[in-house]
């Protein structure tokens, strides 16, 4: 099953690498990670993706726990959650279907950043199994020339937000 897993790091060099390394060491795999500054400059937030049985994401949560740069571990995929991607896509387009492309972009909730036919840049912020619908369909009207997903981001819907523990 897929989970994700938010982490908050201390904002320190090597601490990225420490996870990425117990996953490694493992046998784990990371289908998406994405990281980045919180409001406190000390602690970067870590979305990660990865599969598992329930029993193996425990024990991936277990060990992210003892990993000294460790603040706070979450699987956020057990409770209520939102979740999005971003990506962007550069295609070739014809110029007679300029027109269907734009219009599908615009009604999938997308944005044309770049109209050049020859490089015909969107973005478009949504589930993965939105984005992975958006590309299949835009694929059968313009030729792919680039793909660039962010991976999962995600957030609880609970009130409780996920802070550091002091």
């Amino acid at each position: 099953m897929r989970h994700i897993i938010a982490i908050l790091l201390q904002n320190e060099a090597g601490a990225l690498s420490r996870v990425a390394g117990m996953f490694a060491s493992r046998g784990y795999n990371i289908e998406s990670l994405a990281v980045a500054a919180t409001d406190d400059p000390t602690v970067s937030r870590l979305t990660l993706v990865t599969e598992g049985s329930d029993a193996v994401i425990q024990q991936i949560v277990n060990q992210l726990n003892k990993l000294v740069d460790v603040v706070n571990v979450q699987d956020m995929t057990r409770g209520e959650h939102l979740e999005r991607e971003l990506i962007l896509l550069k295609l070739k387009v014809r110029p007679e279907q300029i027109d269907a492309v734009r219009g599908h972009v615009v009604r999938s909730g997308g944005r044309v950043l770049d109209p050049a036919a020859d490089g015909f840049i969107v973005e478009l912020t949504a589930s993965e199994a939105e984005i992975n619908a958006f590309t299949t369909e835009l694929a059968r009207g313009a030729e792919l020339l680039e793909v660039v997903r962010s991976g999962a981001l995600g957030i609880e819907r609970n009130q409780r937000p996920m802070r550091v523990v002091r």
